[in-house]
């Protein structure tokens, strides 16, 4: 798989990308916990190992747990742009849904 397919392929699925864009609306890193709701800890993990492969999170130990930091320079190395054009349009998507309530 190429890079950039890699990257689409990460961001298409709605799990990853509701984790991506938590770590993007909150813009400092965060623990693996407040990235999902609902899924098992073994389905997250997967999620969270395809993320990294792809080059879109970064994951460290800090303090006995692990911390995730959005990689935005690595992921716009894999493919230019594709990270910055899924979260504006997630953000359009969620003004638009808040708007209509």
């Amino acid at each position: 798989m190429t890079e950039i397919a890699a990257v689409l392929h990460a961001l298409g699925d709605p799990v990853r990308l509701e984790m991506v864009g938590r770590l993007a609306d909150r813009g400092e890193p965060q623990p693996c916990g407040a990235l999902y709701d609902d899924i098992a800890k073994s389905t997250a993990s997967y999620h969270f190992r395809l993320l990294r492969e792809a080059g879109l999170i970064e994951q460290y130990a800090e303090g006995g747990r692990t911390l995730n930091l959005l990689a935005r320079a690595e992921a716009d190395r894999r493919a230019p742009g594709v990270l910055e054009s899924v979260l504006a349009a997630r953000s359009a998507r969620a003004a638009r849904t808040d708007g209509g309530q």
